[in-house]
Formats: C-alpha cells, structure tokens, sequence
C-alpha cells in the first residue's frame, strides 16, 4: 500500500536527518517540508502537531512528533 509521508524538518536538526535516512533506507516515499524557509508551513505543522520542534512525520493523516520509530513502523506496516 502507498502511504502519504510529510517530514516536517529544517535543515540542521540531526533527528531530521536521521528520520529522512530511515525512511529512504526502507524506500518509503516522502515530501520534505523545510518549515525554516516556509513560515505558512511551519504554521500548518503546529496546527496539526501542536509542537514547535521538528521533525514532525504526517502518515497518512497521523502525526508522528519526533523520531518515533516504533510509531513509524506502526503506521506504515513495518512492525
């Protein structure tokens, strides 16, 4: 099954970092959003996590604060 991931990161948080080489190392699609160059998204990011700090990960609707591997798994039907 195709999944919608959004990372929500800026570009010198390690976890943001950390949580794009996971997914790419399981060839898991995802949007990255530099909430640091775009102000209306990182609004958007706080709208929908309710936290300032990144990474924020939307899995298909879901919102994941932080590199929260279980959850990720969880959600995308690696676990």
């Amino acid at each position: 099954m195709d999944h919608q991931v959004t990372v929500y990161s800026t570009p010198t948080c390690p976890w943001c970092h950390a949580v794009k080489r996971y997914l790419d190392e399981r060839g898991i699609p995802y949007t990255d959003i530099d909430v640091a160059a775009d102000y209306a998204a990182a609004l958007d990011m706080i709208r929908k996590s309710g936290q300032q700090g990144v990474p924020v990960v939307e899995i298909d609707g879901e919102i994941v604060v932080g590199f929260d591997r279980a959850r990720i798994d969880a959600l995308l039907g690696l676990a």
